[in-house]
C-alpha cells in the first residue's frame, strides 16, 4: 500500500475523532507551498451532510490532527480549506522504507486477466508510422498493468485473412507461374519449396496488385477467387499463404523488436476462423441474423443513439465473412482460451464506429460474460508540420522502418562519446532515438493529434526522451562513482529542493493508478520530467562527491538512488532500455 493512501486511511479516523465519518479522504498536493504541502477538501463535503458550516468542521478536524506529530504547519485557508505539511522526519522515514524496491509504494487494485490488442500489422505491408502509437501505447500499457498486479497478454492481431492476400498471391502467380503451389498435380512436400520472394519484394508486390485491381475487373474477380481457395485451405494456395505470412510475420517481428515492443501471442483473424461455426450458431439461435440485399447483419442501433448507428456486416452478399465478423470470432476466441476480465482494444480512434459496433453486437449475443469490460483506447495521429499525417519528403506514406532509421541518424549527430567503436555508437544512438520516439509519442494524451519535430524531440534540452535517459544516465555516472562510500540511508532532508524531490516520489502511486484509469501515458511523461527536473536542479546546486558533511553526503547518495529507481521503473513501463553511455 501506498504512503499516501495510509496517509488518507489514517486521515479518515482523524474526521472520525473528531465526529465526522466520511467514506474516503483525498489527500491533495498543495498549489499554495507557503500554506502546506497538501490540502484537504472533505470539509465541504461534510457541511450538507452534518448542516454545518465547513470552516467549523475544519476547526473540529485541526484539533485532532494537532494530535498527530507527522503533521506541522496546520492551518485553515478561505472557508474551510485544511492545509498540512509533513514533518522531514516523516518524510525521510518513508522514502528509507521505499528504497530499493519502489513497487512497494504502490496502489495494486483488485487483480485482473487483461487480453490487450494493439498492432494491428497487415502482412505483406510495410509497417507504416500509423502503426508507431498502437505499438508504442499498447506495450506501455501492457507493462503498466503487469507493475499493478494484472495477468496480461499483448496480442499483435495481425491482418492476414482476406482479400489483400489473394491479391499478393495473384501476383506472384503472374510472377512465377510455374510455381508449384499453381501446379493442380503437384504431390511433393510444399514446405521443400523455395519461394523466390523476400519480404521487401511482398511490400511492392500488394501495392501493384491493389492498383491493378482497381484497374481490371477481370483482376479483382480472380483475386477474390484466389482468396476463396486460401480460406478454404485449397492445397498449394493455402501452402503459398503459409509461407507469407512466415515471411511477413519475420519483417514485422524484427521491426517491433527495435521498438522494444514484444508481444505473447502473434495470432491473426486466420486464428479466429475455426471459432466462426459456433459464433455463427449463437447468432442464429438467438435469431440475431438478419437478411439484407443477400447479406447477413446484425442490428446494433440503440434507442440512446444520438446518431445513426448503421448495422454490423455478418455475412457479405457474397457469402464471405466480413472483418467485424473475424473480430467477433476473436471475442468468442478470447474468451475460451483466456476468459479474461478485461478486453482493451489500442487503436486508431477514427475506427471507434467500427469498435462499437463490434462491442455492440458482442454484448447482445452475449459472447462474454456482462461484467467483463470491453474498453476502445483511441488515440489521434501522429502528424508532419503541415498538420496532415506524417508522410515522406515526396508525399508517400512513410515507413515505420524509415522513420526509426530517420531519427537514428539525428540522435547519431548527438552522440558524442570518445572511445567508441561505431557498432557501440550505433547501438546507443538506436537506443536514444527510440526513447526519442517513444517519449515525444506518449507526451500528448493519447486521443490528441501531434506534430512530430525530429530535431525537437532528439534534443538534450527540455522534455524530451534524450533528456530524461541523459539525466538517468548521470544519476548512475554518479552511484557508480561512489561505489566505495558506503550510504546506507537518507538522514535527514536539508533543503527545500530536496523537499520537493520527496513529495514528488511520495506522489508516484497517485501517478500510476491515474494513468491505469486513463490509458494514457501523459500523466508518467509529464511526472518523469517533473521529477527528472527537480533532481537536476539539485543537482547543479550540490557536489555530492565532495561534500564533507557524511550525513548529507549519505543522504544525497540514497535519494540520488531513490530518484533513478523511480526514473528506471517508469521508463521501462514506457519500453524504453537506458544505455549504459549517452
Amino acid at each position: 500500500m501506498s504512503i499516501i493512501k495510509v496517509i488518507n486511511n489514517e486521515l479518515k479516523n482523524v474526521f472520525k475523532n473528531a465526529g465526522y465519518d466520511v467514506e474516503n479522504i483525498n489527500l491533495l498536493p498543495s498549489n499554495r507551498k507557503d500554506l502546506g504541502d497538501f490540502q484537504i477538501n472533505e470539509a465541504f463535503q461534510l457541511a450538507k451532510q452534518y448542516g454545518k458550516n465547513p470552516r467549523a468542521i475544519a476547526e473540529d478536524v485541526v484539533k485532532e490532527l494537532e494530535k498527530d506529530d507527522k503533521f506541522t504547519n496546520i492551518n485553515i485557508a478561505g472557508p474551510g480549506f485544511i492545509n498540512i505539511t509533513l514533518t522531514n522526519e516523516f518524510l525521510v522515514e518513508q522514502l528509507n522504507n521505499i528504497s530499493g524496491n519502489v513497487v512497494d509504494n504502490i496502489d495494486k487494485p483488485e487483480s485482473k486477466k487483461v487480453v490487450i490488442d494493439f498492432g494491428g500489422a497487415n502482412v505483406a505491408k510495410a509497417l507504416h508510422v500509423g502503426h508507431l502509437r498502437s505499438a508504442n501505447l499498447g506495450e506501455a500499457l501492457k507493462r503498466l498493468a503487469r507493475v499493478m498486479g494484472y495477468t496480461v497478454w499483448g496480442d499483435t492481431h495481425l491482418g492476414d485473412y482476406g482479400r489483400p492476400l489473394g491479391l499478393v498471391e495473384l501476383e506472384i502467380k503472374k510472377m512465377y507461374p510455374d510455381l508449384p503451389f499453381f501446379d493442380e498435380n503437384y504431390e511433393g512436400d510444399y514446405s521443400e519449396v523455395e519461394l523466390p520472394i523476400t519480404n521487401d519484394d511482398l511490400e511492392r508486390i500488394y501495392p501493384l496488385a491493389s492498383t491493378k485491381s482497381k484497374e481490371d475487373e477481370a483482376y479483382l474477380e480472380e483475386a477474390r477467387e484466389i482468396t476463396a481457395k486460401i480460406q478454404n485451405k485449397e492445397k498449394g494456395y493455402y501452402e503459398l499463404w503459409k509461407k507469407i505470412i512466415e515471411i511477413s510475420k519475420a519483417e514485422i517481428k524484427k521491426v517491433y523488436d527495435s521498438l522494444n515492443v514484444h508481444y505473447d501471442l502473434w495470432y491473426g483473424e486466420s486464428d479466429a476462423i475455426p471459432y466462426v461455426d459456433e459464433l455463427t450458431k449463437i447468432y442464429e439461435d438467438k435469431n440475431l441474423l438478419i437478411d439484407s440485399e443477400g447479406a447477413k447483419i446484425v442490428e446494433v442501433a440503440e434507442e440512446t443513439d444520438k446518431a445513426p448507428m448503421p448495422p454490423l456486416l455478418y455475412i457479405k452478399s457474397n457469402g464471405s465473412i466480413s472483418y467485424e465478423t473475424t473480430d467477433l470470432a476473436t471475442i468468442l476466441q478470447r474468451k475460451h482460451e483466456f476468459d479474461p476480465d478485461e478486453i482493451w482494444y489500442c487503436i486508431d480512434g477514427r475506427q471507434e464506429l467500427h469498435v462499437e459496433q463490434v462491442f455492440r453486437a458482442a454484448r447482445k449475443a452475449e459472447l462474454v460474460r456482462p461484467d467483463v469490460k470491453l474498453e476502445f483506447i483511441g488515440f489521434g495521429t501522429m502528424n508532419g508540420q503541415d498538420g496532415k499525417p506524417f508522410k515522406t519528403r515526396d508525399g508517400g506514406v512513410m515507413t515505420l522502418k524509415s522513420l526509426i532509421e530517420l531519427v537514428n541518424e539525428e540522435t547519431l549527430k548527438r552522440i558524442k562519446l570518445e572511445n567508441l567503436s561505431d557498432e557501440e555508437k550505433q547501438s546507443i544512438a538506436h537506443k536514444v532515438a527510440i526513447a526519442c520516439l517513444k517519449y515525444s509519442d506518449l507526451i500528448p494524451y493519447r486521443g490528441t493529434d501531434y506534430i512530430f519535430e525530429i530535431e525537437k524531440f532528439a534534443d538534450l534540452e527540455g522534455k524530451t526522451g534524450s533528456y530524461i535517459l541523459y539525466s538517468t544516465i548521470r544519476m548512475k555516472s554518479l552511484l557508480n562513482k561512489a561505489e566505495g562510500i558506503k550510504f546506507d540511508k537518507i538522514h535527514n532532508l536539508f533543503s527545500e529542493d530536496e523537499k520537493e524531490i520527496a513529495l514528488t516520489i511520495l506522489n508516484l502511486p497517485v501517478v500510476l493508478s491515474k494513468t491505469l484509469e486513463t490509458k494514457s501515458m501523459n500523466e508518467i511523461t509529464d511526472y518523469l520530467y517533473k521529477l527528472t527536473s527537480q533532481y537536476n536542479k539539485f543537482y547543479a546546486e550540490n557536489k555530492v562527491l565532495l561534500e564533507e558533511n557524511q550525513d548529507k553526503q549519505f543522504s544525497w547518495l540514497a535519494l540520488t538512488k531513490l530518484v533513478y529507481e523511480v526514473n528506471c521503473l517508469l521508463i521501462d513501463i514506457l519500453g524504453i532500455e537506458v544505455p549504459d553511455k549517452m
